[in-house]
């Protein structure tokens, strides 16, 4: 089986593990392992550098390389997993102009020597000229460039035209990667550009294709030449360009890999609105890509969508390199050009990855995540333990125990030794016999602070009494309420006072001398709710002078009644296939933002409409206000 990479936007790393098959594991080696993938680039992670945890940077025999925005939280971000097994990088880069540096370092990707650079960096000439910078550009968390033997790949997560806001913005962008794709393939080098473009190439990539070109009055031709797609179908083998071709951009060089396999196939779509359920209609677009330069077309083995694959708003893309490529007229096995030099011969491993070959970009080196393993390495790894030399002078008397791994206070990473460092399955060692002194101030404070407690609890529990002479354990809030019995100890006789007006116990009646503070206070309560259920129970409530007024309070059956009513979910119309109909909120603005209607329940269907007749949504359209919902028999 020959690598496997696969790319999927996943609306926020976590959000697959509340779907299956994700949520059974639930860890990030199980979801590679399902995707039977060696290369998986994410897309709208959403997450800042603060919220990483171990689950995402330490998996057991993945690296990783993150892009994550710079200001904005919980918005964009990149992130490329290699599986150590089958490939793994020889440079690493964040964003698509090289002004940014890697971890811990104060140079540029463009300025580092030429031996460490990937190179392909976009000229001044080449950078827009306008309001956005080449940093405003990388700021985002939308790029990420890995190098292998084989080719340059470019994992990206392209700005959406959400408003006029954002349209030069994503044009300057696409401007800039466009230029870097080109300089990389001038060069010499291979190029695979994955990830979530969030364009649809052609009419037959989405089905709002017509509905689109009526809203905004335009043709085909017009439509398939708006700037991002013309940009896109500018750089791809066979793609539709109407007029001429742009300057610095009359070659075509990439190939789309997915489309190739698929020629002609209709409803090959990767996103769907989740606002209107257009997935089980399949009323989408295919805006998710794998893209190769056009010398490696003849590499792939396979390539396609995983539509049936839960867990975000967009599907998986998958597409798989062969075994073995011709390269210069020779054939060569593929693990011998996904890992540095001499790691793979003719496919057999000759040395063994080691963390030695993490890249600065890695996630492993991020300083949170340094020098730790994860929970599951820790169980599972036996480490290799050293006799270490006692720190306490034997003349203390103070004997040794065995040496034993220190953890932190999580408990989920061993802390190494400084001659350690370069032996990450090394940890220290440290003797927990040292520490008498803690331990014996510990152990007095506890005693002093438990002869305190004995006293106050041996007061109270002689104070305090249960109505059924149980005095065991804690009393229930009912037993504060139950009636007294008839006979009571001569403490729990005294009735409490009662404000003529207000009905409320009088402070006086709270306080108390000596240790039975807590027994009036009971009392106090008890006799206050048997005089409150009292009065509630007179026919004519309280007689004048003794007390507050109190209304009768209505039978229990129409009290009942009222709330159940009050509460009862509201009783849904049917829509035209005698199916109950779902409530909405309009938000779009105007005079009916906020307004709440019903709606079919069922999804849209591959037109994009309401259908009469069919199996899909139909046309019922009610205003909630128009609507009675606790009148069954309106509709």
């Amino acid at each position: 089986m020959g690598i496997r990479i696969t790319t999927w936007n996943v609306n926020g790393i976590r959000n697959p593990f509340g779907y299956q098959p994700w949520r059974d594991k639930k860890t990030f080696a199980g979801m590679f392992d399902t995707l039977e993938a060696d290369i998986v680039v994410f897309q709208e992670t959403k997450i800042q550098r603060k919220d990483l945890r171990d689950d995402m940077v330490l998996v057991p025999g993945w690296d990783n390389y993150w892009s994550l925005p710079k200001h904005k939280k919980g918005y964009s971000g990149v992130v490329i997993y290699t599986r150590n097994a089958t490939c793994a990088p020889i440079r690493a880069e964040e964003g698509i102009t090289g002004i940014l540096t890697s971890p811990n370092s104060s140079t540029a990707f463009r300025d580092l020597p030429v031996e460490e650079q990937i190179g392909g960096y976009p000229s001044i000439q080449q950078l827009p000229i306008s309001d956005h910078d080449p940093a405003s550009l990388d700021s985002e968390g939308r790029c990420v460039i890995l190098e292998f033997p084989a080719f340059v790949l470019i994992g990206t997560y392209c700005p959406a035209e959400r408003d006029e806001t954002r349209t030069h913005f994503r044009t300057s962008f696409l401007n800039v990667l466009d230029a870097r794709i080109r300089n990389l393939v001038k060069m010499g080098k291979r190029v695979v550009w994955v990830g979530d473009m969030n364009i649809s190439r052609e009419e037959i990539d989405t089905a709002a294709a017509e509905e689109s070109m009526r809203k905004h009055g335009i043709d085909a031709a017009e439509w398939i030449s708006t700037p991002a797609r013309r940009m896109l179908n500018q750089l791809l083998v066979g793609g539709k360009v109407h007029g001429e071709r742009d300057e610095g951009r009359e070659t075509a060089i990439m190939w789309d890999v997915c489309r190739a396999f698929h020629e002609g196939r209709r409803g090959m779509y990767t996103c769907w609105e989740t606002k209107v359920n257009a997935r089980p209609g399949n009323y989408g677009s295919r805006i998710d890509y794998i893209i190769c330069s056009h010398d490696m077309r003849d590499w792939w083995s396979d390539a396609n969508i995983q539509e049936g694959l839960l867990g975000s708003d967009h599907c998986p893309v998958y597409a798989v390199l062969k075994d073995k490529v011709l390269i210069n007229g020779k054939e060569t096995h593929v693990l011998d050009l996904m890992n540095p030099p001499g790691m793979f011969v003719e496919g057999v491993r000759q040395r063994e990855w080691t963390t030695k070959c993490l890249l600065p970009l890695s996630g492993k080196l991020i300083q949170e995540f340094y020098k730790r393993q994860s929970i599951k390495d820790m169980l599972t790894r036996q480490p290799t333990l050293q006799k270490s030399k006692s720190t306490i002078d034997e003349a203390q008397g103070v004997s040794t125990t065995p040496p034993s791994v220190q953890v932190s206070a999580t408990g989920t990473e061993p802390t190494t030794t400084p001659s350690q460092s370069d032996e990450r399955e090394a940890v220290s060692k440290t003797d927990f016999s040292t520490c008498p002194s803690s331990t014996t101030f510990y152990a007095k404070r506890k005693a002093k602070t438990n002869e305190t407690l004995s006293s106050v609890k041996r007061s109270k529990s002689a104070s305090i009494s249960t109505p059924n002479g149980s005095g065991k354990g804690q009393q229930s809030l009912k037993g504060f309420f139950a009636a007294k019995p008839s006979t009571t100890d001569s403490k729990m006789t005294q009735p409490p006072e009662h404000s003529p007006q207000s009905g409320v116990l009088r402070p006086a009646s709270i306080i108390s001398n000596g240790g039975g503070e807590a027994t009036n206070v009971l009392t106090s309560m008890a006799t206050a709710a048997d005089a409150t259920t009292e009065a509630l129970s007179s026919k004519d409530g309280m007689t004048e002078g003794s007390g507050p007024e109190f209304i009768s309070t209505p039978a229990p059956s129409k009290t009942k009644h009222t709330w159940g009513k009050l509460f009862s979910r509201p009783v849904a119309p049917k829509c035209e296939h005698d199916e109950p109909c779902k409530i909405m909120v309009t938000k779009k603005p105007g005079v009916n933002c906020g307004r709440s209607f019903w709606m079919c329940n069922r999804p849209l269907g591959p037109s994009g409409k309401q259908e009469k007749g069919t199996q899909w949504r139909c046309n019922t359209f009610i205003w909630a206000s128009d609507w009675d919902t606790h009148t069954p028999a309106q509709q």
